[in-house]
Formats: C-alpha cells, sequence, structure tokens
C-alpha cells in the first residue's frame, strides 16, 4: 500500500504561484455570475441608497457592467408584474434582495423570498410579481446585457393561476 499522499506526490500548488489560476476580473461562468449577484446583494451599501419606488411602474436602474454583462436593480410595489415573457439571447441570474416576489412558469408557481437565486438560460419563459403586502427589490444578472425582453400571451401558467369559475 503506497503511503504517500498526494501532497507529497505533487507538492503543494500554492507554493507553485505559475500553476495557480489568475483571478479573473470578470465573471465568465454561471457560478460567477451567481457569486457576482450574491456578492452585490451582501453588500447593501451598493444598493440600498439607490432604490426607490414607484406605484405606476417597476422601478428599474442599471447598477454596473462588465465586458458582455448587465446589473440591474429593480423594485417592485405590492400589484406590479413583469408579464410573461423571455430575455432573448441573454442567461441571467435573478436574486431577491427585499420582500417576496413570485415567479410563475409553465411548470408552476414559487414564492422567492429575500435570498432566493434563480438562474436561467435564454428562452427561459416566465412572469416575475409582487403578490405580497410589502414592497419588494430584486437584482438581475444579464450575459449578455439585455437587448431584448419579447413578452408572450397568456399560456398554461396564466391558466393555473388564474381564479376557477365557480358554478351553483
Amino acid at each position: 500500500m503506497n503511503s504517500d499522499s498526494d501532497l507529497q506526490i505533487a507538492g503543494d500548488i500554492l507554493e507553485v504561484p505559475h500553476l495557480l489560476q489568475t483571478p479573473r476580473e470578470h465573471p465568465a461562468t454561471v457560478a460567477e455570475f451567481v457569486g457576482l449577484a450574491r456578492s452585490i446583494a451582501a453588500d447593501r451599501s451598493q444598493w440600498e441608497h439607490l432604490v426607490r419606488y414607484d406605484a405606476t411602474t417597476r422601478w428599474y436602474h442599471r447598477l454596473s457592467t462588465g465586458p458582455g454583462y448587465e446589473v440591474w436593480l429593480l423594485s417592485w410595489v405590492p400589484g406590479q408584474g413583469s408579464g410573461l415573457h423571455d430575455h432573448g439571447r441573454s442567461s441571467g441570474v435573478l436574486t431577491v434582495l427585499e420582500g417576496t416576489l413570485t415567479e410563475r412558469t409553465e411548470r408552476g408557481t414559487r414564492a422567492l423570498a429575500a435570498g432566493a437565486q434563480r438562474v436561467f438560460a435564454p428562452g427561459y419563459t416566465h412572469e416575475v410579481a409582487n403578490d405580497a403586502l410589502e414592497p419588494a427589490v430584486s437584482l438581475h444578472v444579464y450575459y449578455p446585457g439585455l437587448t431584448e425582453m419579447p413578452m408572450h400571451a397568456a399560456t398554461a401558467c396564466e391558466a393555473r393561476t388564474a381564479p376557477r369559475p365557480v358554478t351553483a
């Protein structure tokens, strides 16, 4: 039986700087975009002072950009929603910063409380709404940057959440 450890055989990678990957200045993988969203969410000083609430429409503000990506901050007063849509050729990370949002897809409905994250690929169709009684704030990272948001007609996801008629 060989008693040599991997460390004895290969050496400590931290002692061989030329073997370490250099940290990326900007995210390039799904995990790195999720990490970017989490780090912004955790640092309230980056976004809290910017939040505004608009009773007539969802409020939004482009928080930052990087090579090929954008970070958006949105606020939602009770009753506001996005309508059923996709994000064109963009992938994204949705992070709820405050409050609770509801996401509806053809697969079902889920409540997203503060701290919840959703990752989606191009063509992912959903509706996001504030069905709660308190305002909500969310952070959205899009790669590549959002250039279109096609709206969709009513589908099974709306039928699933619509009230059923009462029969006598």
